[in-house]
This record gives C-alpha cells, sequence and structure tokens, in this order.
C-alpha cells in the first residue's frame, strides 16, 4: 500500500469549506502544521476564539476526509482556538507553523480550550500522586535524575510512570532506550511504552529525533494535556513528570491543569545555577505546589584512578540554599563517568550498578520523595493553584 502524502492530504482537505465563509479551509489559511509518517496524519486547525465551539464539527468533518485516503492508518486533527482573524497564511509563508502538527495518531485536539467556559475532562483520574522534576536552567542534569529517581521506585515495586514534558528537547526516550511508536489503546487513546518498570509517554515518540518544535505557549500547553488525558497511563502509584527548565509554559500548564503532589528542584553548586533554583522555587510556590526539597547533581568528583575528591563547581551550594529558603535538601549526586554514559546508553546506573554508591544515593532520593508523597496526599490537600501575574 503506497504511504499517503502531505499534498494529498492538503487536497483532501481543500474540498471542505468554512461554514461561516464558505471558502476552503486550505486557502483560508486554518490548516497548518500538517505531517505526516508512516501512514500517520496530524495537523491543525486554527481557529478563532469565538468559534471554538461551534468548530468541532468541522474538525471531524477534516479527519473523516482524510481517513478515506489510501495508505492512512491514523488521523489526529488539534483544534486551537487561538487564531486571530485574517488567517494564518502569511505566518506560514515566513516559516511559521510548518513544524506546529501535533503528534499525530494520539489525542483529538483542544476542546477543552475551544470550548471555553466548558469544564475539561479529568487528568490522570488512575494516578495517586504526581511529582515534579524541575530546575531553574537547563544543564544541570535533570532528565538523569528523574529517570534514576524513577527506576529506583520501580525497584521498590511502585507503579511509577515518567512523562516528558519537554517538547522542545525530549531527552527520555533514549534515556530509557524507548524508541518506535505508542501502540493504539482505543481510538483516540495511546498505550504508553514501558522499560525498566516504568510507563513512558514522551513527544519524542511521536517525532524524528532531529525534529525541531517550532510550537508557540499554546501549543505546549495542549500538547502536555493531551499526553495526560488520551494516554492510558493505567493505575499508577507516582507519576514523575521530568519538565523542562525554567518556569515558562510547561510549568505552568502543570500547575494550574494538574494536582501537583509536589516538586523536587535539581541544581548543580555554583552560584549561577542557584539564582535559578530560588526562581524555581518561588514560582512553584506561588502556585501552591509544595517544594519537596533540592538534589545537587554534579556536586563533586572522584578521580577513578587516584580516589582524589575535587570539587569542580563549588560544593554545599544546594544545601545552603534549600536551608536559606526553607526546604528540604534531598541529597548530591556526583559527577561521574559511569552516570552520563549508562544514561547516553539508555541503561540507568540504578538497573545497571544497583550496588554503587550513586545508585544508592538515587535510591535514597526516590525513598525520601515516596514518604513526602505519602504525607502530602494523607494531609489535607494543597489549595487550587493560582497564578500570579508578576
Amino acid at each position: 500500500m503506497a504511504s499517503v502524502t502531505k499534498d494529498q492530504v492538503l487536497a483532501a482537505l481543500a474540498d471542505i469549506l468554512d461554514p461561516d465563509t464558505g471558502q476552503s479551509i486550505v486557502a483560508g489559511g486554518l490548516i497548518s502544521g500538517v505531517v505526516v509518517r508512516d501512514g500517520n496524519v496530524g495537523f491543525t486547525l486554527e481557529v478563532d476564539p469565538a468559534r471554538g465551539a461551534a468548530m468541532e464539527p468541522l474538525r471531524k468533518a477534516c479527519e473523516a476526509a482524510v481517513e478515506r485516503l489510501s495508505g492512512v492508518l491514523s488521523v489526529t486533527a488539534v483544534m486551537t482556538a487561538e487564531r486571530q482573524a485574517g488567517g494564518r497564511a502569511q505566518d506560514r509563508a515566513q516559516g511559521h507553523g510548518q513544524a506546529q502538527g501535533h503528534a499525530h495518531g494520539h489525542a483529538h485536539g483542544g476542546q477543552a480550550q475551544a470550548a471555553g467556559a466548558q469544564q475539561a475532562p479529568e487528568l490522570l483520574p488512575g494516578v495517586k500522586s504526581v511529582i515534579a522534576v524541575a530546575s531553574g536552567k537547563g544543564g544541570v542534569g535533570k532528565s538523569t535524575t528523574a529517570v534514576n529517581i524513577a527506576t529506583a521506585m520501580a525497584a521498590r515495586n511502585v507503579r511509577v510512570g515518567l512523562l516528558d514534558c519537554d517538547i522542545y528537547g525530549p531527552s527520555i526516550p533514549r534515556m530509557l532506550n524507548l524508541s518506535g511508536q505508542p501502540e493504539m489503546a482505543g481510538e483516540r487513546t495511546l498505550r504508553p511504552m514501558a522499560n525498566y518498570g516504568i510507563k513512558c509517554m514522551s513527544i519524542g515518540f511521536l517525532v524524528a529525533e532531529d525534529t525541531a518544535m517550532i510550537w508557540r505557549g499554546p501549543m505546549v500547553m495542549q500538547a502536555l494535556e493531551q499526553m495526560m488525558r488520551d494516554v492510558e497511563w493505567g493505575a499508577l502509584d507516582v507519576l514523575i513528570c521530568d519538565l523542562p527548565p525554567g518556569t515558562g509554559d510547561a510549568q505552568l500548564t502543570m500547575a494550574q491543569r494538574v494536582p501537583l503532589t509536589g516538586a523536587v528542584i535539581v541544581s548543580t553548586p555554583q552560584d549561577i545555577a542557584l539564582l535559578d533554583v530560588t526562581r524555581g522555587i518561588n514560582m512553584f510556590q506561588q502556585v501552591n505546589v509544595p517544594i519537596f526539597g533540592v538534589v545537587e547533581n554534579m556536586s563533586y568528583y572522584v578521580c577513578p584512578q587516584c580516589g582524589h575528591r575535587a570539587e569542580l563547581f563549588h560544593h554545599g551550594g544546594a544545601r545552603e540554599t534549600a536551608h536559606r529558603l526553607g526546604v528540604d535538601f534531598l541529597g548530591e549526586i556526583p559527577l561521574d563517568l559511569d552516570i552520563r554514559t549508562t544514561s547516553d546508553a539508555g541503561r540507568p546506573i540504578v538497573v545497571t550498578q544497583p550496588e554503587s554508591p550513586h545508585a544508592g544515593a538515587y535510591r535514597q532520593i526516590a525513598s525520601a520523595l515516596i514518604d513526602k508523597a505519602a504525607s502530602a496526599l494523607g494531609g489535607a490537600g494543597r489549595p487550587q493553584p493560582r497564578i500570579v501575574m508578576m
């Protein structure tokens, strides 16, 4: 069976008319980000916010038109109610929107966002606790920490999932030695991939590894919601969310839409990283997310030949910052070649070298987080998040 092409998709959509203008939705600039991969088709239907709720039949008609094409295995039309009147043809001509096709085959658009005041469906109904792993800046080893914490929890028979929230730079699939595309669990639901006893979902499963994700904030937020709402996570004790660095759209989406049980901040010891730790802690506190603690990564280096210990990036700064801000210090992880090589190979050190002191440090942190999550769930709960505009 011949594979469908992008031109064929656009031709099928060109026959569909905007009910308000009578113009083709393709000519009118409502379609963007067409992605075709192995028979799976995804594209975005961009509409004016005022028309969002009424445009759901049009979205379904788009999917039906493409599904009739030979070689199509699945179709996902993502509707975003952020389009301004006048179309977006000029944006696409300037190169915007070409990478904005949503992850194909895994969800059905932003009806909740488009419908405005309509009640959004519940996210993660079978998940007991959600722990965010965050950092104020990139390059501090946050994803490596998240993966090893998750594998340490799984080793204790905790039912754990790992959600890769870094839309722009997903790295969890490689770190968990996962590849390919998730299977469909239903008409609009995906099964998470799994390895080392961890269920995992990442945008990295749905796009090529070298794809540049040129998505604006609303697209990122919608993608995160769909990776929670439209994935068959099942019953989990803990869902670890590996957030992208900083205090942007992904963090605010998680705080707004997900009842985060708590957050972990990962940092290196140097002063410039610790400034960002303070910002990250303040952001989570402003949206009423408990801070479970701070992890100091790359805390020190021990020469494998002579055993000499060197504190390349200073040492103890994260502990001091945590004490100053009144949050717990969870532990320190050294700068070590084995941690780096096992992560790059998709074989976390907690799994491949479980008796090593480094694996022991991760297990200690994981144990503390399990206890903190249980304690938080046993309490009265946290207030509903509120976003403070600074």
